[in-house]
């Protein structure tokens, strides 16, 4: 019975939207895909990280940013591998945001 429930679609746990309300195709690829549901998870938590460390002359281009890395995600429809190297590619830049700027030079 735990190994049949866990291979059913993930709807409704991805972190960054709610999986009831996916309208693309994307986001629905991301909520039946655990894999991607994992990367949405972890990416949304990065970017909050970093939206909250960098200084705040820097949010509103890092906001940018990712309006349009959303636009290019959403571009991949339902391609479990675009969508995947749409996230390991934005998580890349996130990660080295916090690195270089929130690690090295401080919040401020």
């Amino acid at each position: 019975m735990v190994l049949s429930l866990s291979l059913l679609p993930v709807w409704g746990q991805a972190a960054s939207f709610d999986c009831q309300k996916a309208r693309l195709s994307t986001e629905k690829q991301i909520c039946a895909v655990r894999s991607l549901n994992d990367a949405d998870v972890k990416l949304a938590t990065t970017y909050r990280i970093v939206l909250k460390a960098v200084p705040m002359g820097t949010r509103g281009a890092e906001q940018e940013t990712q309006v349009q890395w959303l636009q290019q995600r959403n571009r991949c429809g339902s391609n479990s591998a675009c969508i995947a190297k749409m996230y390991q590619n934005r998580q890349v830049h996130l990660d080295n945001i916090i690195q270089c700027r929130v690690l090295s030079q401080g919040a401020f």
